[in-house]
């Protein structure tokens, strides 16, 4: 799967917020993500994030 910094991800399931969608701040081994309702950041593992991904939102390159 290939997601980049600035993606957007629609995850499974929510974040104890309510908000099920994640700010990409950092790809690699891990991501670190934002949570969009909370601003809440963390870390998670990219083979447990790739399975919690629904759809990824990708902002228009300039």
């Amino acid at each position: 799967m290939d997601i980049i910094k600035g993606d957007r991800l629609v995850m499974k399931k929510k974040h104890p917020c309510g908000s099920n969608e994640m700010l990409v701040l950092r790809s690699g081994m891990d991501f670190k993500l934002r949570c969009v309702g909370c601003g809440r950041e963390f870390m998670i593992p990219r083979s447990k994030a790739e399975k919690n991904v629904k759809t990824v939102i990708r902002e228009a390159e300039s």
